[in-house]
């Protein structure tokens, strides 16, 4: 399932090439045709994403809304350039740069993701090519003729002069109108790129503080706080040395501040790079190879059976919540 920093990135894809722009909608695939008709011909006029949702807003006052969930991504073609705030060189998207030791430097060389996790393989800035953001980003075919035929089950098409977006297999895609919009936000919990930072620790300390459910889960429960999945869960308890297994009142207060801060941290270097990059001060060719594959950029996240890279105890996969959990029985306790 995408996780927040990949929403994120998507909304910026759509502020960067649809806000202000007309848009013809349609749903190639007939299942959001109600929908679609009452998008169709009017004005983009913002894109916003809270934790794993997104939002566009029309100037109508209509909001499309979309929850990707499992097997949900969208497929982008046309004169596509890149949001400004996702860093790109050598013509890719979320290309994360190696000549310094930051992630973030703006110089470097081209690195090719072979875990195919949301990544530096996408798109250059502007070409007439096919590419898809979902939890991977992925470069596609060129096309010749336009508009691109749809491939697949496309839920819906949003098309301007210049750009199409093909939504593919999302769990939610509905038309909302304003209270129904904040009705979704209220029941989210707080963003850290959305929310004030202070209030949003106040929020995620105060809410988590007073639930006996195990901090495992509660990393998980959007209502909570927002954007977390799978991948950054296990990192960030590991990251924390916080057994999972911990009822969310149990868990001391500035320990909660801290994974508050953390994930401010981690989602602010996952949203620039496109990487969910959790071993910090990484550099050389260590670096490198952590930005390349994802299994030299993680603590615990698939490692099982592996040793930690901390006690040498081998990392444990169990199930909760219905999802797969990483952790170290030794250093997490």
């Amino acid at each position: 399932m995408p996780e927040g920093h990949s929403v994120h990135r998507i909304a910026r894809q759509f502020a960067k090439n649809f806000v202000g722009h007309r848009v013809t909608a349609s749903s190639p695939q007939g299942r959001f045709a109600a929908g679609a008709a009452l998008l169709d011909g009017h004005t983009m006029v913002e894109a916003k994403a809270v934790g794993k949702q997104m939002f566009l807003r029309f100037d109508d006052d209509r909001w499309l809304r979309v929850h990707l969930g499992m097997y949900g991504a969208w497929d982008f073609a046309g004169d596509i350039s890149t949001d400004a705030t996702i860093r790109s060189a050598s013509g890719r998207m979320g290309q994360t740069n190696q000549r310094g030791t930051d992630p973030t430097d703006d110089e470097g060389t081209d690195l090719d993701d072979v875990a195919g996790e949301d990544s530096v393989s996408s798109i250059g800035a502007p070409r007439r090519s096919r590419f898809r953001m979902a939890e991977s980003e992925s470069a596609g075919a060129e096309y010749e003729t336009w508009p691109p035929e749809p491939v697949g089950q496309v839920r819906v098409r949003l098309l301007t002069d210049t750009a199409v977006a093909d939504l593919r297999g999302p769990t939610a895609c509905e038309v909302l109108d304003p209270p129904q919009v904040e009705a979704v936000l209220a029941k989210l919990g707080p963003d850290p790129l959305v929310d004030d930072l202070d209030e949003g620790e106040r929020r995620f300390v105060e809410t988590a503080s007073r639930k006996p459910t195990p901090i495992g889960l509660l990393l998980m429960d959007q209502s909570v706080v927002s954007g977390i999945g799978n991948v950054y869960r296990a990192e960030l308890l590991f990251r924390a040395r916080l057994d999972p297994h911990t009822p969310g009142r149990a868990v001391p207060a500035d320990v909660l501040r801290e994974l508050w801060r953390d994930w401010v941290h981690l989602l602010d270097i996952g949203v620039r790079t496109g990487q969910m990059l959790t071993i910090d001060d990484l550099t050389g060719e260590a670096l490198a190879q952590a930005m390349a594959n994802r299994a030299d950029r993680h603590w615990v996240y698939k490692r099982e059976g592996l040793p930690c890279r901390i006690c040498g105890t081998n990392i444990v996969l169990e199930e909760m919540g219905a999802r797969k959990l990483y952790w170290c029985p030794t250093d997490q306790v």
